[in-house]
């Protein structure tokens, strides 16, 4: 247990240092640029820190082995977004309350940009959070169009990039503190970034160590602190940026982090996978969607006081409890009808040697052969009926690592139950 703290605490260090590299340069990196300082932290950082939890995504729907590994990317991409919405942006009015400030209301430039990014993303994320329930033949396409809606937004900051950073504002480069280049700051960005993922990824692993040595279930940490530790270096540049007093460059760069997050991931979602959400996942993202609605409301006014961003943490708050319901009392949403449904192989050997065919080609990957491995030997599992397993296997548990098959005929689903019952 000493040793996963350790690690954690380090990683964390590591992380806000590099984060520390990382502002610096952007800063740098915007000002050789021309470009104003909402663009340089919507666009510069948001994309700098957004990369990593990216191609998480992006690995994982593309290489998955599984369709399990596929379905966890489709999670990542809906992570992200939540903890930005609601995590990362009450740390901001937290800090801005611990330094006295909370009385202080941040005062929004006319229109505020910010606005406008949050109202784009609640449009972009809706549609998203649409196709993730229905199933057609060219839904894949609808990719290309996430895509495009990035590149006009980031085409839209760098024409409304407001005023240039003066150079006087700025720390000098650490790197080279002396007339620091484009080419200095951008290797100081890239040498911060890399740290940041190494770090990142070590964190990650510990925190998964230390919730199992707390007794928390391993899918249930998954689900609700990996997307939280994820956004950590988002989080850590708000936090530096507000150290500074530049509050703007702080929401800017959470703002534009969460565009990112709405179309690359759910652009890579969509044309690699099934983009199908379990009722984890839709919990999630309608959580999301009222999280949103309040910031919109939020930064409509002109000035926005912290403790309104601080309430942001509730809408997190109540996603936990919600999810945590819902993983300790599952089956009992299996719908009665469900419940109740009869497996029409039940006593067929010729259906079991089939299903047994499928569990090999699907199931083995994360199952091991036998009825054995994740969750199968459980006594819950035992006590379920056929019904219940079907629903289970066409609705899928992402919580527990768990994809929906929905791409298997109901027959071939009946057909790996039936296998199932063999093996108990």
């Amino acid at each position: 247990m000493l040793v996963p703290i350790l690690l954690f605490c380090v990683s964390a260090l590591a992380i806000y240092l590099a984060c520390e590299y990382f502002v610096n340069a952007i800063e740098w990196c915007g000002h050789r640029m021309q470009l104003g300082a909402v663009a340089v932290g919507s666009l510069l950082a948001a994309f700098g820190t957004a990369l990593p939890e990216s191609t998480v995504t992006f690995m994982a729907v593309v290489f998955g082995r599984t369709e399990a590994e596929r379905q966890l990317g489709v999670g990542a991409a809906l992570g992200g977004p939540l903890v930005l919405s609601t995590v990362a942006y009450a740390i901001v009015g937290l800090a801005l309350m611990l330094r006295g400030a909370g009385s202080t209301p941040i005062s929004l430039s006319r229109p505020s940009p910010i606005r406008r990014d949050q109202s784009i993303f609640l449009l972009l994320f809706l549609l998203s959070l649409g196709l993730g329930l229905v199933d057609f033949l060219a839904k894949r396409w609808l990719a290309l169009g996430f895509v495009a809606a990035y590149l006009l937004y980031a085409r839209s900051k760098t024409k409304h990039a407001g005023a240039v950073i003066d150079e006087e504002e700025l720390e000098p480069l650490k790197l080279r503190p002396a007339s620091p280049t484009l080419g200095w700051a951008a290797l100081q960005a890239i040498a911060a970034l890399t740290v940041i993922t190494l770090a990142s990824r070590i964190f990650v692993s510990q925190l998964g160590s230390i919730a199992v040595a707390l007794h928390c279930p391993p899918q249930l940490a998954a689900l609700l602190l990996s997307p939280v530790a994820t956004e950590l270096p988002e989080t850590m540049n708000a936090l530096i940026w507000v150290r500074q007093g530049r509050v703007r460059l702080a929401l800017a760069n959470i703002s534009g982090s969460m565009m990112i997050q709405a179309t690359i991931p759910a652009a890579l979602g969509l044309y690699f996978t099934n983009w199908h959400f379990d009722p984890t996942l839709i919990i999630s993202a309608v959580v999301t969607v009222a999280a949103i609605a309040f910031l919109c409301w939020v930064f409509s006014a002109r000035t926005v006081r912290p403790p309104a961003l601080a309430a942001a943490l509730g809408f997190y708050l109540i996603f936990a409890a919600v999810v945590g319901y819902f993983f300790a009392h599952r089956w009992q949403h299996v719908p009665a009808a469900d419940h109740t449904r009869p497996n029409p192989y039940a006593t067929s050997t010729t259906a079991a040697a089939e299903g047994r065919a499928i569990f090999a080609n699907h199931c083995a990957g994360c199952h091991r052969a036998g009825g054995e491995g994740p969750a199968l030997a459980s006594g819950k599992l035992k006590q379920a009926t056929d019904g219940d397993l079907e629903w289970f296997l066409r609705q899928g548990d992402l919580g527990q690592g768990m994809p929906n098959w929905r791409s298997l005929t109901e027959a071939g689903r009946w057909q790996v139950i039936r296998y199932l019952r063999t093996t108990q």
